[in-house]
């Protein structure tokens, strides 16, 4: 029963995000004119489908990604004998470079609306909690707030002059109004009123914990658990609250993520409670110092809910989106430097299936989430110029457009088939990497 549920979350999961790729290529190709052959979801070989005017909707075997043939351009059916006759007007290769670009790009296009939309969504339909309280619970070390001298107990009263009532507003201040500048609080210690200066904020490492502080009454809790890594194996579930790593206490997620990364390879004891359930254990972070979590806050303090409209849930959308993109940007950049290793960093169907029924086990809005963030990641592993994918596509039109001449068939083919082979060799070992893990 498991495995079927498993298995029923990763087809809805990468069944959506391939259609809607795949639709942004086919909508995109129909609206510039041109004739499309074949819309897969998969790759060859072809599993089964249905013609219907001139384009075979099918499904094919190969589960990861998939396809749109339009007629008269190199793709990954290397199909040439369309070259044997004159360009027709309905062919790829008939049309404007511009809308070239538009057909290669639209795939991207539409996962990254996907991705809004769903974020969009998910802040006009749940009910949104306001934290009732500005005092703070926790200041995180060698960061700007406490390096500003902030300090636990401290009550916030206003930020660059604009007066706070909840946290809610703290966060609108700080990472949406005065991001990546100085920012002047005034604070209330003890009956007295403070003002203090924190240092231009740098938040493009979504790892740093922004300014370092936390809001009372607020627990560090487990957020999704990757399946067989150090912290499953030891037990930790989803809302877990952590209480303390080796004997010491632990607040904040990048206390925790350095404790972890201090004892790589090395048996670290954890405690953490469960309901009124206090529980321990000790396992072994890998060797890049990671035991396969992701962290949450549970807030517990007086609190109001609120709805948005459609155009108030906007600029929420727009936020939650950018918060992801940097965090995926910034993930991409430690893989590309070697800063984490690349079997750690890359999950395949198998990993993808534990995730998205984890993520549904969480409720509604989570599997939305967590198919946003996936869709981002989609797009942004197409549009890298690689051979096969759509940035290699891209790459190519942009050399013609700059050198005014078409990159020749015989080369361009055989590019195509080496990104084709560096394709499966990746998927092969992802697979092979998730069965290891599993």
């Amino acid at each position: 029963m498991q495995i079927l549920e498993t298995l029923f979350y990763f087809i809805i999961t990468l069944g959506v995000l391939v259609f809607v790729h795949e639709f942004g290529h086919f909508i995109a190709a129909k609206l510039c004119g041109m004739r499309v052959d074949r819309f897969s979801i998969g790759f060859p070989p072809r599993a089964f489908g249905k013609t219907f005017g001139d384009t075979d909707y099918c499904v094919s075997w190969i589960p990861i990604g998939g396809y749109v043939k339009i007629a008269g351009m190199i793709d990954e059916s290397f199909d040439t004998e369309y070259l044997s006759r004159p360009p027709e007007p309905w062919e790829f290769r008939s049309k404007p470079i511009w809308q070239r670009i538009i057909v290669i790009s639209a795939g991207v296009i539409m996962n990254i609306l996907l991705a809004f939309a769903i974020f969009w969504a998910i802040t006009y339909l749940q009910e949104r909690t306001i934290r009732l309280t500005t005092r703070i619970g926790h200041v995180a070390e060698a960061t700007p707030a406490a390096d500003a001298g902030l300090q636990e107990g401290d009550t916030i009263a206003r930020i660059n002059g604009h007066p706070v009532a909840n946290w809610e507003d703290v966060l609108r201040e700080v990472y949406l109004e005065a991001a990546g500048s100085d920012i002047s609080m005034s604070i209330m210690r003890g009956g007295t009123e403070r003002q203090v200066t924190l240092k231009k904020v740098d938040l493009t490492d979504p790892n740093a914990g922004g300014i370092g502080i936390l809001p009372a009454m607020t627990d560090l809790t487990v957020g999704i658990v990757e399946p067989g890594m150090p912290a499953d194996r030891m037990g930790l579930k989803p809302g877990d609250v952590f209480v303390s790593i080796d004997s010491v206490r632990v607040r904040d997620d990048q206390k925790v993520r350095n404790l972890i990364k201090s004892h790589a390879g090395r048996p670290l004891a954890f405690e953490w409670k469960r309901g009124d359930q206090l529980l321990s254990g000790t396992t072994t972070p890998t060797s890049d110092g990671r035991i396969g979590i992701s962290f949450g806050l549970h807030y517990y303090g007086p609190s109001t809910t609120m709805r948005y409209s459609l155009v108030q849930a906007f600029p929420f959308a727009v936020a939650e989106m950018g918060t992801v993109t940097r965090v995926f940007a910034y993930q991409m950049g430690q893989l590309i430097t070697g800063r984490t290793p690349f079997s750690q960093s890359v999950g395949g169907p198998i990993k993808i299936a534990q995730m998205a029924t984890q993520s549904a086990e969480m409720g509604l809005f989570a599997f939305l989430g967590f198919m946003a963030m996936l869709s981002i990641s989609l797009a942004f592993l197409n549009i890298l110029p690689i051979p096969a994918l759509d940035g290699g596509h891209l790459l190519f039109l942009v050399y013609e457009g700059i050198f005014r001449k078409e990159i020749p068939v015989k080369v361009k083919i055989g590019i195509q088939k080496a990104g084709f082979v560096l394709l499966l060799a990746f998927m092969a070992f992802v697979l092979y990497n998730d069965i290891r893990h599993f």
